[in-house]
């Protein structure tokens, strides 16, 4: 058994705000050792519970937030970018199951630092579903037919998780106040909560199906301004779509959209508001 692990940073234990996730912010540096010590009980619990490989994919801004001289010794960790498949590289068909760990909810929703990859995006959009990162993220482990068996985070992003895949385990580490303040839960007693629920998700592990995408998904991004989507409709085979702010790339398959939706984000990213 092979399990795969997408850590992102928003919605480990007890962080409620930027300063905490921002590397240019003065608590970010606890906030790595939490993260640590957070990935270190799933990875533990998933060897107990009879994995014989675990790999861990930093998957927070630059990506290169873990400590690896702290982490759990017999996992693997893809840290740094810039990686093709950014949250999800290094999954492949070989995995029983991809673990989401610290996520949160998508842009719009309530939630602990709610957003969808980059403040500039509204909705991502595959055909007509509507999802965030995690969403997108899902969809490509379905394209290798790995269902994501526990997603964790706070209690929106638990909703929004179990709305989009029927069966999955979720561990509630926080509850959100606000965007930028949380009821958590301490480390170790979140720990103790995480070290539970991968057990029981493993137990649960054929009960969950992966999340398939269409065939030829249709990618639309719906960016926060008309700019974002002027930039992103400089990629070769985008459609502005007329009167929005949306942007439309059909593609031949989940990975080709996956790659589609990195580069269109980063396009946006060069927008000024001056």
């Amino acid at each position: 058994m092979k399990i795969y692990i997408s850590i992102d940073m928003e919605g480990i234990t007890g962080l409620p705000d930027y300063t905490f996730v921002d590397a240019n912010s003065h608590n970010y540096e606890r906030s790595r050792i939490i993260m640590t010590k957070e990935v270190n009980y799933i990875i533990q619990a998933s060897f107990d519970s009879g994995c014989e490989e675990v790999l861990v994919n930093d998957s927070h801004s630059k990506m290169n937030n873990l400590l690896i001289e702290d982490i759990h010794p017999d996992c693997h960790l893809i840290t740094g970018e810039v990686k093709p498949f950014s949250m999800v590289q290094g999954l492949d068909y070989s995995f029983t199951g991809a673990f989401l760990v610290g996520y949160h909810s998508q842009a719009g929703s309530p939630g602990v630092m709610s957003h969808s990859m980059i403040h500039a995006v509204r909705n991502f959009f595959i055909n007509d579903h509507c999802i965030g990162e995690m969403g997108m993220n899902a969809y490509l482990a379905g394209y290798y037919n790995v269902p994501v068996l526990l997603v964790t985070g706070d209690d929106y992003t638990a909703m929004e998780a179990e709305e989009l895949i029927p069966g999955v385990t979720t561990a509630i580490v926080k509850e959100s106040i606000s965007r930028s303040s949380v009821k958590s839960l301490t480390p170790s007693k979140a720990g103790a909560l995480l070290e539970k629920k991968v057990k029981q998700t493993l137990t649960n592990a054929s009960n969950v199906e992966p999340l398939i995408p269409p065939e030829q998904p249709e990618l639309t991004i719906e960016f926060c301004n008309y700019g974002q989507a002027e930039w992103a409709n400089l990629m070769p085979g985008t459609e502005l779509i007329e009167g929005t702010t949306k942007v439309r790339f059909r593609a031949k398959d989940m990975k080709e959209a996956y790659q589609a939706m990195l580069v269109m984000t980063e396009l946006a990213m060069n927008t000024t508001f001056s």
